[in-house]
């Protein structure tokens, strides 16, 4: 019997030696196997990513090829509407060719009947009024004024007419007598209803006749009602009722 322990304790020894080993082998092979899983999971890990982020890509590619196709179709209804606009603008030039040539003889035609008219019409503002003329009709020849300008001045000068006739004002200007002498005299312009003259220290007072296209000296029953208007023209005194002489709308004109 004391010859059996020794062996017993040597087959233990070597017993638990193998079981250590292959536990140590097992653990071993399971840490390399944690490793690979790990490695496998970021793989996984980063193809999901990638391909999250191709997703999104995708996506907003879709999105842009739908907006490209919403602004090439905005871009094609723009590029007809200015074809249709290149359409009407060409029909406009060659219309306004032809009112170019049309109302290039109508606005001779209407300055020459503002000088007619002018001619006929009670000397006032004589000078003023020759001078827009001279300036329409050296302004119908220019180049370098648009149509479009030379029928303003033209409908302007119109206006000017116009007031007139609506209007009552004093000046001073040189009044020439039949018999060729000259001297400075107050103008009285009531609309066109009638046109006065006096002289500055009052002794004389004359009315335009427009029927014989002359002045006439009037009596000195008007030297005061005469003055008075010509300071109402003046804004020198408050407006107020005056015996102004015109001519009756007769053959021959008379008082």
């Amino acid at each position: 019997m004391k010859l059996a322990i020794p062996f017993l304790i040597l087959i233990s020894i070597s017993s638990y030696s193998a079981s250590g080993d292959k536990a140590k082998a097992v653990v071993k092979e399971d840490k390399v196997n944690l490793k690979m899983a790990q490695a496998s999971q970021k793989k996984i890990d980063a193809v999901a990513d990638k391909t999250q982020e191709l997703l999104q890509t995708y996506r907003q590619t879709l999105k842009q090829i739908d907006n490209a196709k919403k602004y090439n179709a905005q871009l094609r209804e723009m590029i007809k509407t200015q074809e249709e606009e290149k359409v009407s603008i060409r029909a406009q030039i060659v219309q306004l060719k032809d009112t170019a040539k049309g109302i290039i003889p109508l606005m001779v035609d209407m300055v020459k009947n503002l000088k007619a008219f002018v001619d006929l019409d009670i000397p006032m503002h004589k000078a003023e009024r020759a001078k827009r003329i001279e300036n329409l009709d050296k302004l119908l020849v220019r180049a370098d004024v648009s149509t479009s300008e030379k029928f303003r001045r033209i409908l302007e000068a119109y206006q000017v007419e116009n007031d007139y006739g609506r209007t009552m004002d004093s000046y001073k200007d040189i009044l020439k007598k039949e018999d060729g002498t000259e001297m400075t005299v107050d103008y009285l312009q009531i609309g066109r209803v009638a046109f006065l003259y006096q002289t500055l220290d009052g002794n004389e007072t004359g009315l335009w006749d427009k029927e014989a296209k002359k002045w006439v000296e009037i009596g000195s029953e008007y030297k005061k009602s005469t003055r008075e208007a010509i300071k109402m023209a003046n804004k020198q005194t408050a407006p107020q009722l005056v015996k102004i002489p015109v001519f009756a709308p007769t053959t021959g004109g008379t008082l």
